[in-house]
């Protein structure tokens, strides 16, 4: 897997997870500390991202949008 990928696999996961845990209504307590929590992973999912080294065939020029394909 991609170094970069990782970050956003478990931002998302710890997502779901927060989601189902206000659903169920877990103690207070719990949801309180995973939304503290979720602002540091949402960073390190951003940074880990925008500095992962991926190499475009493409300019900006020949295509401004990537997912063009």
């Amino acid at each position: 897997m991609k170094s970069y990928l990782l970050p956003v696999f478990v931002t998302t996961s710890f997502l779901l997870v927060y989601i189902v845990a206000i659903v169920v209504d877990l103690h207070t307590a719990i949801i309180l500390m995973m939304f503290s929590v979720s602002p540091v992973l949402i960073l390190w999912m951003v940074f880990r991202v925008l500095k992962a080294q991926v190499d475009s065939r493409y300019t900006f020029e020949d295509r401004w949008y990537e997912d063009l394909d």
